[in-house]
């Protein structure tokens, strides 16, 4: 049976990239440094998870009007992001496409990444289809349609060709470190966080764990792969209410006159 976005994207353990989709996000110049002087999420960690989330959801699961809501939020934050080019800044602009065509490429590889290392990889019939519908989730912004990729292929020619052009530099290093090392946010999360780098640093490119400074050992691996083998393992194990408690749980959080599906 062929599958789709809808059918794989509300499994909960695709949150374990979502350390990776971020740094890789921030290794870009222009959203690191955007982050880095628009953003307080170090003091507010959750927050990013939780509107990114929010969006993701709502464009895959929910209403129009649920769309239209996270769309307005988007927006509305993206509209103060924009610093143009000076003598100490290359500029950046929330709603240029180019970059969000990254930040979407981030979450759509990191998903893919985490679904075959807990799942297994899809059939090329549903990869392609998955793959397809994945276009929505930055079209629903700014992001034009022709600008995505137009196959798997192409995509992983753009993946490397931007992921080589990258370089974690010193502001993306001091982001990064703010969300890996976060002095606020609830307690539970802080004892989590050592778990949350272990994973974050397995997932991402060799390259850009040694840019971000994400110590990394023969005991490191070993951890790693023992963590994800156990997921593997149990997670698919669990009642589908506890793997979907993360979609219903953001979705329930946007405005309840809309409704959901």
């Amino acid at each position: 049976m062929v599958r789709g976005l809808a059918d794989i994207g509300a499994e909960g353990v695709l949150l374990a990239g979502a350390g990776r989709a971020v740094l890789l996000q921030i290794a870009h110049p222009a959203i690191g440094h955007a982050i880095a002087e628009h953003s307080n999420f170090s003091e507010r960690p959750l927050d990013r998870l939780r509107s990114t989330m929010s969006y993701v959801y709502a464009v895959v699961y929910g209403t129009s009007g649920q769309v239209a809501a996270v769309r307005r939020v988007v927006n509305r934050a993206h509209a103060r992001v924009l610093r143009q080019p000076d003598a100490t800044s290359r500029g950046y602009n929330a709603f240029d496409a180019e970059t969000q065509l990254w930040v979407v490429a981030t979450l759509y590889d990191t998903m893919v990444t985490v679904h075959e290392k807990i799942h297994g990889p899809l059939d090329d019939a549903s990869a392609d289809v998955v793959y397809r519908e994945y276009a929505k989730i930055g079209t629903a912004l700014q992001l034009p349609e022709k600008m995505w990729p137009a196959d798997r292929a192409a995509f992983r020619e753009y993946w490397n060709r931007t992921l080589a052009g990258l370089e974690a530099d010193e502001v993306a290093v001091r982001v990064a470190r703010d969300l890996l090392y976060p002095s606020a946010g609830p307690a539970v999360m802080r004892l989590v966080m050592p778990l949350v780098r272990l994973i974050t640093a397995g997932l991402l490119p060799r390259q850009l764990r040694k840019d971000f400074r994400l110590p990394w050992n023969r005991r490191h691996r070993l951890c790693f792969e023992r963590t994800i083998n156990l997921l593997a393992r149990v997670y698919p194990l669990l009642p589908q209410r506890l793997r979907h408690w993360p979609k219903n749980y953001y979705l329930g959080q946007l405005a309840p006159a809309l409704g959901h599906t």
